[in-house]
């Protein structure tokens, strides 16, 4: 199996096993970023789950990129992005497909720098790239 094989068997895997759930409903807190651990977490839980596992198959932990977009519902959703050198794909809890960035219909607000310690505003772009270059 090639990349993106196991790329899309982790996400579906991720997808079908946990729970989404607020962290307000879950942990009582506005916003926890954790492993979710016992099946239940919301989107950041999720992709993190998702990173961790891609990075244990080999995968580069800086091809993955957590990343924070606006979606269809006009409301913050975090998914992870992964940097190929077919372009960038977007790994999300809402779908099993695993879309070309530009497909996914999102708004990009900010990802994660490349030291992981800083966050890069993509500024509302609907373009991860052209804002990655400014």
């Amino acid at each position: 199996m090639g990349h993106v094989e196991h790329d899309q068997a982790i996400n579906n895997r991720v997808n079908g096993s946990i729970i989404s759930l607020s962290d307000q409903d879950h942990w009582g807190v506005a916003d926890r970023w954790d492993l979710p651990n016992d099946g239940y977490g919301d989107c950041e839980d999720i992709q993190l789950l998702k990173r961790k596992l891609l990075a244990e198959r080999g995968l580069p932990r800086r091809a993955m990129r957590m990343t924070v977009v606006i979606d269809d519902r006009g409301e913050g959703h975090a998914v992870l992005m992964m940097r190929t050198d077919r372009g960038d794909f977007i790994l999300d809890n809402k779908t099993n497909a695993i879309l070309p960035w530009d497909q996914t219909g999102f708004t990009f607000s900010k990802r994660e720098g490349h030291d992981s310690t800083a966050w890069l505003s993509l500024g509302g772009f609907t373009s991860p790239i052209a804002t990655a270059k400014r």
